[in-house]
């Protein structure tokens, strides 16, 4: 079944969004609100998850994630990790592997579950070059098979005016650390 907001939810989250895309055109120099709007309304399951981005603080906005790609990519925005989402452990295996104090879930599976994928390291990098996020936060990160095999998962912030990649056990949890998600139209 496939989710939607009702009529007068949908035009409040336009209005919020297209306040934002306005404020921030530096992060979408060559898309236009209406073109983001047509594709929003074509897509009513796709306001659904923007909408829970939404909820859950993470401050959803148009990004550019690739000079050569014209895709409409919204991106978690918000200066910090989303409140929503922190204090995750990193996959379903990393949740199962815990025998004690579990987390209450991980980032990729409430990621899938709301509908969004999480950034990449070169994503991530990307995002930074728009502003200054993950100041005070970290964020878990898509990680490669090779590391995430041996146990690890990957995460990014910003510290001393540089972005930084780090690992951690994927089954640690922090309450500073959450993760960003993007979604492709």
């Amino acid at each position: 079944m496939k989710k939607s907001l009702t009529p007068e939810s949908s035009t409040e989250l336009l209005q919020i969004l297209q306040k934002r895309f306005e404020k921030n055109m530096d992060r979408h120099p060559n898309i236009s609100w209406e073109t983001v709007a047509k594709s929003l309304q074509q897509n009513p399951e796709k306001l659904y998850i923007i909408n829970e981005m939404e909820e859950t603080e993470g401050e959803p906005d148009v990004v550019s994630l690739s000079k050569s790609s014209e895709d409409i990519i919204f991106v978690d925005c918000a200066a910090e990790s989303p409140k929503g989402r922190r204090s995750f452990c990193y996959d379903q295996d990393a949740l199962d592997s815990r025998k004690e104090h579990k987390p209450k879930h991980s980032a990729i599976g409430f990621a899938k579950e709301i509908g969004i994928t999480l950034l990449n390291e070169e994503e991530y990098h990307t995002l930074q070059s728009y502003g200054k996020f993950d100041l005070k936060t970290s964020t878990w990160l898509a990680t490669p098979a090779a590391v995430r095999d041996l146990g690890g998962a990957i995460f990014g912030d910003r510290r001393y005016n540089r972005v930084f990649i780090y690992h951690n056990g994927a089954e640690s949890y922090y309450a500073a650390r959450g993760f960003r998600g993007k979604i492709i139209l």
